[in-house]
């Protein structure tokens, strides 16, 4: 018997069906990177946010340079969910990438599968203390390009060198914005995540 039912896709439910497999994700990055803008961009139920204005308190900690009209930030969490087969449920997690912020993402981190590292060009030096805040947690992950429009634009090859990448981690360029190549970032997580949980083949 199922659960809790959940309503519609694009309904206000939160609970799926008991028989769907879920997975929780966390989708995470530097200052502005487009966290919360990618979340609300897939989620086919309404979003939970924990924005809140910038005060003088995050003054000399969350640099506004080369961020135009950012005036909020997350404080907590953002969550959303994407069905993308009928039987599997991507629960996603926005996490501030803060160092600030750090017992809290470890908490939210908890029993995750995978972490979407969101990188923004202008601001490549930013995300390697995310980068290794994931990889202290031990998760897999996959990193994904949010291109803003005065943002520098490069090939993968060379923000994987940049970035110092592992030739097996996924590399995805999109716009938060837009629901395909946001999507396509989140599958492409979802499915190193469950290649990374595969038990190991030993060589015959």
């Amino acid at each position: 018997m199922d659960s809790v039912p959940s309503t519609d896709r694009r309904g206000v439910g939160y609970l799926p069906n008991a028989a769907e497999t879920l997975m929780k994700l966390v989708v995470t990055g530097p200052f502005g990177v487009g966290k919360t803008t990618l979340i609300r961009t897939l989620s086919e139920i309404p979003t939970l946010h924990t924005e809140e204005a910038m005060t003088q308190s995050s003054a000399g900690l969350d640099d506004t340079a080369g961020l135009p009209g950012k005036t909020t930030t997350t404080v907590a969490v953002d969550f959303g969910r994407l069905t993308v087969q009928d039987d599997l449920v991507l629960y996603m997690f926005g996490t501030p990438g803060q160092e600030r912020f750090l017992p809290l993402w470890e908490d939210i981190a908890r029993g995750a599968l995978g972490a979407l590292v969101m990188v923004d060009t202008r601001r490549l030096g930013d995300s390697f203390a995310v980068m290794d805040m994931v990889e202290d947690q031990g998760l897999p992950y996959a990193v994904a390009v949010n291109r803003f429009p005065d943002a520098p634009a490069h090939t993968d090859e060379v923000l994987r060198t940049h970035l110092d990448l592992d030739p097996r981690t996924p590399l995805v360029q999109c716009d938060a914005r837009e629901r395909h190549g946001s999507i396509h970032a989140l599958i492409a997580l979802a499915e190193h995540a469950l290649t990374c949980l595969s038990p190991t083949q030993d060589p015959a």
